[in-house]
């Protein structure tokens, strides 16, 4: 799915470690017209197991169409 640009409610429901040292995090948006909607995000530099992330609250913004994830603390 493509989301418009805004700024989203999501949660970590999903992690994949790729073979480039990457990591697949799947979110689900939680609040708004795109509420249950799962998205895929490709990260790099991400410390720590990314099995850690699961059920950690984010929060995703899209400008000109490019994502940007910031997880919370």
């Amino acid at each position: 799915m493509e989301l418009t640009d805004g700024t989203y409610d999501a949660l970590v429901v999903d992690t994949t470690e790729n073979d480039d040292g990457s990591v697949s995090v799947d979110l689900t948006i939680i609040a708004g017209p795109a509420k249950g909607e799962v998205v895929t995000l490709r990260a790099t530099g991400l410390a720590g197991d990314p099995l850690d992330l699961l059920g950690v609250p984010a929060t995703l913004t899209v400008a000109d169409g490019d994502p940007s994830l910031r997880l919370e603390p």
